[in-house]
């Protein structure tokens, strides 16, 4: 079968004298990313992070889906090796408050070889909005004892994944019933219109140069990647918004079209459907608190009911804290059915 997933669990011990939830990091084979024009591993890893009695019990368990950011992995995020963050250790700090809803928690590994999908749909990078949305949500409800349905089901993600969850809650409604963007990324245009940077990215011509690129490269030809394929121009089959360091209009217009603001208007029905929003930066976030901002504004506008705070922060310093105090209480609060 395609979608047969190979058990290659990794069960993880934390610190000892604290109730401990256990990992399990698997292989998952997706239809929905098989074929893709770049030649990525359709056969994702997962992570999946179930809580203290899970294994004793027959207790059912709301689910909240993670996304991380770009260059991120799930195996940073999930302690499988050194990163500035280590969630499975936060999140056993955080059920040892009973008053705390214990919850699985499921992060795709979404790095592709531009380091990261943006959780977009792209012949060159594969449909990761079914990928997301429809298949791994139905194989962990399958297989996990999950509260199967959308009020116990919840979408929140870093940076990239921040974008990754409006967009998915935006273009896939019903699927989920609360959300949580941490600086969220792209919510505007990000045609970066600086020459050099330009020049750098058209001088990545080869698969075995995109490795070694520097974080805005390569963020450029990720974005490119997932906004605007073009099954006829390999080695990479995408387009990027500028040749010679002048703007291609019809590229950018379709960078432009994948920002979150604007695209939003045309799914607010889908966001009022939402039980509950929620979105925090950092204010030395550069280039990202202003757009939320933005957003926050609106949501507003449009009297959508939901939670937004600058704090004081960068891009990365207190996501873990955020996450502990802020995150995880919003989804123990409006998950539904526990």
């Amino acid at each position: 079968m395609k979608n047969l997933v190979f058990f290659l669990a990794l069960i993880l011990t934390f610190a000892e004298g604290r109730a401990q939830g256990t990992v399990e990091r698997i292989k998952f084979a997706s239809q929905a990313l098989e074929g893709n024009l770049i030649g990525d591993d359709h056969v994702r890893d997962v992570s999946i992070y179930l809580p203290e009695g899970y294994q004793e019990s027959d207790t059912r368990y709301p689910v909240l889906f993670m996304l991380h950011g770009f260059t991120d992995d799930d195996s940073k995020w999930f302690g499988h090796e050194e990163h500035w963050i280590n969630l499975p250790e936060l999140l056993d700090q955080s059920f040892e408050d009973d008053q705390l809803s214990k919850m699985i928690v499921v992060m795709p590994n979404a790095y592709n070889r531009f380091k990261g999908s943006m959780y977009s749909s792209s012949a060159t990078i594969g449909d990761w909005e079914t990928f997301i949305a429809n298949e791994l949500v139905a194989f962990i409800d399958n297989n996990y004892r999950t509260i199967a349905k959308p009020s116990a089901r919840g979408l929140a993600g870093h940076s990239m994944g921040g974008y990754g969850t409006i967009r998915l809650a935006m273009k896939r409604p019903g699927v989920f019933s609360a959300i949580y963007l941490l600086s969220p990324c792209c919510m505007e245009s990000n045609v970066n219109p600086n020459p050099g940077l330009r020049r750098n990215v058209e001088a990545v011509q080869r698969m075995d140069q995109l490795e070694e690129q520097p974080f805005f490269v390569s963020a450029t030809l990720a974005l490119s990647a997932a906004w605007a394929p073009n099954p006829q121009n390999p080695p990479f089959y995408f387009d990027l918004p500028f040749t010679e360091g002048i703007d291609r209009p019809e590229i950018v217009a379709k960078f432009q079209v994948n920002s979150i603001l604007s695209m939003i208007d045309q799914h607010i029905p889908h966001l009022r459907d939402l039980n509950a929003i929620a979105l925090d930066v950092g204010d030395q976030d550069w280039g990202i608190s202003g757009p939320s901002k933005k957003l926050d504004e609106i949501l507003s506008a449009y009297q959508i009911d939901h939670h937004f705070e600058i704090y004081q922060g960068d891009h990365v310093n207190r996501i873990g804290e955020r996450i502990v105090n802020h995150v995880l209480p919003f989804f123990s609060r409006h998950f539904s059915g526990n």
